[in-house]
């Protein structure tokens, strides 16, 4: 197969490395530099991208087009794009939910084929090798995947349902980023009470990743009970601190949903997590 002219849209850090990477597949990668800031620019040079003046050109001269930008613009993005009826493919990649993704493919469709996908790491620099997981039409995701063949960018391909990569993306950041927020709370509640090198050293026992044991939700549930108004007090805590007890707070409501299994030793990780899903 030739190859194919790609075009990045909106190259921030991690769209410009990912695009950067595509080159070595790739005839060409390119980018609109029209109302882009001068760190864009700078960021596109560093990472040998070629600029072109419009939307209009980049679409036009493009057989695939990567949108990364914030999610926010997302749809915004892609409701430029479809206005141009652009007919390549189109590889959603933004940390947007599966509903989103849908509707982008519902704009974009039936001129453009969607890959729906989602990066998991780092941009890929100094090292990093980001997992890009895949999730489309299978010739549409096969071409992805020959882009990103033998460079720094690895690919995983998840089936031909769009929105199990935006699923994938979103349920692993949902874990990664707000235990980040977590790990803040619990070190600044310790250090308002000068222990937080003490709470440092007991982590430091541990080094497993809690996501990596789902079976222990059922345990979770069962001792919901307890946790719950424990992180309550906890919240309290946070507040007295002048640091924020919202998140604290949300996890006992959730919590809440699992009042009724108290102490249940039976529960399985299905029964919990249909109990959270319908309380």
């Amino acid at each position: 197969m030739d190859q194919p002219v790609v075009g990045i849209l909106h190259p921030g850090s991690m769209g410009a490395a990912i695009a950067a990477c595509a080159r070595a597949n790739a005839a060409a990668v390119v980018w609109c530099s029209a109302g882009r800031s001068a760190a864009s620019t700078a960021r596109a040079e560093q990472f040998g991208l070629t600029p072109v003046a419009t939307l209009t050109e980049l679409l036009e001269h493009s057989d695939i087009v990567i949108s990364l930008c914030p999610p926010a613009a997302a749809e915004d993005l892609a409701h430029d794009v479809a206005a141009h009826r652009f007919d390549g493919v189109y590889l959603e990649a933004n940390a947007i939910n599966p509903e989103r993704t849908t509707r982008i493919a519902g704009l974009l469709e039936p001129a453009a084929t969607i890959v729906d996908g989602g990066v998991v790491g780092s941009p890929p620099i100094h090292g990093k090798s980001p997992v890009l997981y895949l999730s489309g039409p299978v010739a549409a995701t096969e071409r992805i995947e020959a882009l990103f063949a033998d460079t720094a960018v690895q690919t995983r391909a998840l089936g031909t349902e769009i929105g199990k990569a935006s699923a994938l993306k979103l349920a692993y950041a949902s874990f990664q980023k707000t235990s980040r927020v977590l790990v803040a709370l619990a070190v600044g509640m310790a250090r308002e009470h000068g222990v937080d090198q003490e709470l440092i050293e007991v982590a430091s026992r541990r080094t497993d990743s809690y996501l990596s044991e789902p079976q222990y939700v059922a345990k979770t549930a069962a001792r919901a009970w307890r946790w719950g108004p424990e992180l309550e007090e906890a919240a309290d805590a946070l507040a007295a601190a002048g640091l924020p007890p919202e998140m604290l707070r949300a996890a006992a409501t959730t919590l809440a949903r699992w009042h009724d299994v108290k102490d249940d030793r039976e529960l399985t990780l299905t029964d919990a997590l249909e109990r959270l899903a319908q309380p």
